[in-house]
């Protein structure tokens, strides 16, 4: 096994994930820390991430990281990141090591830290993913009940048409009936008793073509 293998099986069991991909026998080899430990580890509550965006500080704090030792991790971090690309690895070690040294950082320290955050940083993804589920429950349930009360209020329009459909059929077969009668008595005698009744109206002139 490579050492750039090996070193992606142990990180991996913090859960991080490797720039280029965790190797296929990574995941097989890793021993994940129990998720519930980890969402477990904050003392405080964690920071909403707003559009995404997470306050490591914040995160790391609630989590109870001690600032001395986050900065020793940040020292490192910004030593590794100045060290020439085309340094040997073994040569930078060096030069980081006795960098830390000089400023009397432990290395202890500085993995101790390290772990911690990474540990804190998987605790807080997995914290946010089982709130987004939980969002994402609860937004299904409310979107099913507005589907019923939807297909309710489409059931009782529905209903409300046929209805007037029914209505309106009924009361023509009816005007039909009553048509039949007046139509015996003859258009004149009608429109005479139309005229002469307080109680009716007038039907309107039709219009001029």
């Amino acid at each position: 096994m490579s050492d750039k293998k090996g070193w992606g099986s142990t990180v991996l069991g913090w859960f991080v994930v490797q720039e280029d991909g965790p190797h296929p026998d990574a995941a097989a080899d890793a021993a994940p820390a129990d998720a519930a430990a980890l969402e477990g580890m904050f003392s405080k509550d964690i920071p909403a991430a707003k559009s995404g965006r997470v306050d490591f500080e914040a995160v790391y704090d609630a989590a109870g990281i001690d600032p001395e030792m986050r900065s020793h991790c940040a020292k490192a971090a910004e030593l590794l990141a100045s060290l020439p690309t085309q340094a040997d690895q073994a040569v930078k070690k060096q030069i980081v090591e006795a960098s830390l040294k000089a400023f009397g950082v432990p290395i202890a320290s500085i993995i101790e830290a390290g772990v911690h955050e990474i540990q804190a940083l998987e605790g807080y993804i997995q914290a946010d993913a089982r709130d987004s589920h939980k969002v994402a429950e609860e937004s299904e349930k409310r979107i099913a009940q507005h589907e019923d009360e939807i297909n309710q209020l489409k059931t009782v329009m529905a209903q409300r048409t046929a209805d007037q459909d029914a209505v309106a059929q009924a009361c023509n077969d009816r005007k039909l009936e009553v048509q039949r009668v007046l139509e015996f008595f003859g258009q004149e005698a009608v429109a005479r008793v139309v005229h002469d009744s307080p109680k009716l109206t007038s039907p309107s002139q039709p219009k001029a073509k």
